[in-house]
C-alpha cells in the first residue's frame, strides 16, 4: 500500500483513498491501494465461491471502507477513487454508519466518491449516513461505466437524531449522484435537504430517512421483481414508502421512512432478491453487517 503525503490537521482532514480492482486467475485482487489521511481499508475478504457465478466475472472481493475518526466535521474533505477493471467484481461497504457532525464554523464538510467500472462489476453498498442537527455537508457520488459494466448501489441518509427527537435544525445537505455510460449521462441528480423540506408534503412529509437504490443494466423483469419486494414491505405505509421505476436501463428504487434501519433492510432485501438476476450470483452478505 502506498501512503500519500500527510494532511494538515489545522485545516481539517484531507483524506483520500485510491483503490483498483483487477481479475487475476478468476479472482478479483486489489492491485492498487493508496491513502492519505484517515480513509483506508485493512484487507480484502473472499466469502464467496470462485465458481458460483452465472457470468464471466471473477470471484468477488469484499472491501470495508474505514474512516477511523468516526465522523466528518466542518472543513473535512474526504475523497474516494475506485476503479474496477474488466471481469473484476468488487463489493464495497462500510463497517458502520457515516456521521456528519454539527457545523462548528463557516466551513463545509465534503465527501467526493468517484467510482469507475470498465467492463467489471461493482456493488456499492455503504451503510447509512447520519446527518446531525445543524450539520452542513456536500456529498458527490459519480459512477462512470464502460463496456459491459454492471452495478448495484445505494445511498441512505438519516436526517437528525430521531431517538433524541432532534431534527436537522439549521442543517443543510447537498447531494449529487451521477451515472455515466461511455461518457454520456444516464442519471444526473441534485438534491438539497434542509428544514423546509422535512415536514412539507412536497418534501419528506415527516419522514427522517431517505434513500436511492440503483441497478444498471436492468429490464422490465427486474422492475417487476423489485416491485414485488416493495409490495411485501407495503409500499405506501406510514413507516415506509418505496417507488420503483425503470429509465434507460436504470432500475431506480426511491424510499422514505420513519426509521433508517427499516429503509436499509428494505434495500438489502431488494439486493438479495435481484443480485442473481442482475449479477449472476446469489446474495452473500458482508460479514461486517452481522456485527
Amino acid at each position: 500500500m502506498n501512503a500519500l503525503p500527510t494532511p494538515l490537521l489545522a485545516e481539517g482532514w484531507r483524506a483520500r483513498l485510491e483503490l483498483r480492482f483487477e481479475s487475476q486467475d478468476r479472482c478479483t485482487r486489489v492491485t492498487h491501494r493508496a491513502h492519505r489521511g484517515p480513509l483506508l481499508v485493512q484487507r480484502a475478504f473472499y466469502p464467496e465461491s470462485a465458481a458460483d457465478s452465472a457470468l464471466s466475472s471473477a470471484q468477488p472481493c469484499h472491501v470495508y471502507l474505514i474512516h477511523p475518526p468516526g465522523g466528518v466535521v466542518s472543513g473535512d474533505d474526504l475523497s474516494l477513487d475506485v476503479e474496477v477493471r474488466a471481469n473484476a467484481h468488487a463489493l464495497l461497504t462500510t463497517p458502520a454508519a457515516g456521521k456528519f457532525y454539527r457545523r462548528r464554523d463557516q466551513r463545509v464538510a465534503r465527501l467526493t466518491q468517484t467510482l469507475r467500472v470498465d467492463g467489471g462489476v461493482l456493488e456499492w453498498l455503504p451503510q447509512e449516513n447520519i446527518y446531525y442537527p445543524d450539520c452542513v455537508a456536500n456529498l458527490s457520488t459519480i459512477l462512470q461505466l464502460q463496456g459491459s459494466a454492471r452495478v448495484i448501489g445505494w445511498e441512505i441518509g438519516c436526517l437528525g437524531l430521531p431517538a433524541s427527537q432532534a431534527t436537522l435544525g439549521e442543517g443543510h445537505i447537498r447531494q449529487c449522484f451521477e451515472l455515466w455510460l461511455e461518457g454520456s449521462p444516464v442519471w444526473l441528480e441534485r438534491l438539497t435537504l434542509d428544514r423546509a423540506c422535512l415536514q412539507a408534503r412536497w418534501g419528506l412529509a415527516g419522514h427522517i430517512a431517505l434513500g436511492t437504490w440503483l441497478a444498471f443494466p436492468a429490464n422490465e423483469q427486474h422492475l417487476e421483481r423489485a416491485r414485488a419486494v416493495a409490495l411485501e414491505w407495503g409500499i405506501n405505509s406510514a413507516e415506509l414508502t418505496l417507488a420503483c421505476t425503470l429509465v434507460d436501463k436504470t432500475l431506480c428504487c426511491r424510499g422514505v421512512a420513519a426509521r433508517a434501519d427499516r429503509l436499509k433492510q428494505c434495500f438489502i432485501d431488494l439486493w438479495k432478491a435481484l443480485r442473481f438476476e442482475l449479477l449472476g450470483r446469489t446474495a452473500t452478505a458482508p460479514r461486517i453487517w452481522m456485527t
